[in-house]
């Protein structure tokens, strides 16, 4: 049997991944939040070995490159969105950080039916951004499931959450809005 007849497996992974979101919502959702960790673990390492496989083995696909990270971003979504329904997080910080994906998704829409192809391309800011949201939801969640985590990191959290959420939506305003205005000029 070659390698090429197992290129499924990084698209199964992400699968994977999309199915453990309602668990993961449930498990917060509940108060579960050491279930809700081991799910969010599982989550990433099927994150980390999809990506690995893809990369190392060339297993890569359109398919995967668009559900890759809508998934991630769904799991992410789906965190604060739990840590809100239960007052975990303000309402405001959520509306902050998936009105920036909204505002983001609309851009690219918009750029792809208005000017051109629009290739996703993550910044470095937007990066940054995703970084910090996985940062501080499992550094919340950690410490709601009573393991050892300061209780400063909610406060000093959702600070740094909103920051990265506002400059990188700014940033990605200002780097494609003049790719635009650049190629309806030329």
């Amino acid at each position: 049997m070659n390698l090429h007849s197992w290129r499924w497996i990084p698209n199964a992974l992400t699968f994977l991944r999309i199915l453990l979101i309602a668990p993961f919502a449930g498990a917060l959702l509940a108060g579960d939040y050491r279930r809700a960790l081991v799910i969010f673990f599982l989550a990433a390492g099927t994150d980390a070995i999809d990506g690995f496989l893809a990369r190392h083995f060339n297993w890569r696909s359109r398919l995967g490159a668009i559900a890759d990270p809508l998934a991630d971003k769904a799991l992410l979504i789906t965190a604060y969105l739990m840590l809100t329904l239960t007052s975990v997080l303000p309402v405001w910080l959520f509306v902050v950080v998936l009105g920036r994906d909204l505002v983001i998704v609309a851009g690219a829409l918009a750029y792809h039916y208005g000017v051109g192809r629009y290739d996703m391309e993550p910044s470095i800011p937007g990066k940054v951004n995703t970084f910090v949201q996985i940062l501080v939801a499992l550094a919340i969640i950690v410490l709601l499931a009573d393991l050892p985590m300061p209780p400063w990191v909610v406060d000093v959290g959702i600070v740094l959450t909103a920051t990265s959420a506002v400059f990188s939506g700014v940033h990605y305003i200002c780097v494609w809005g003049l790719r635009a205005w650049r190629a309806k000029r030329s």
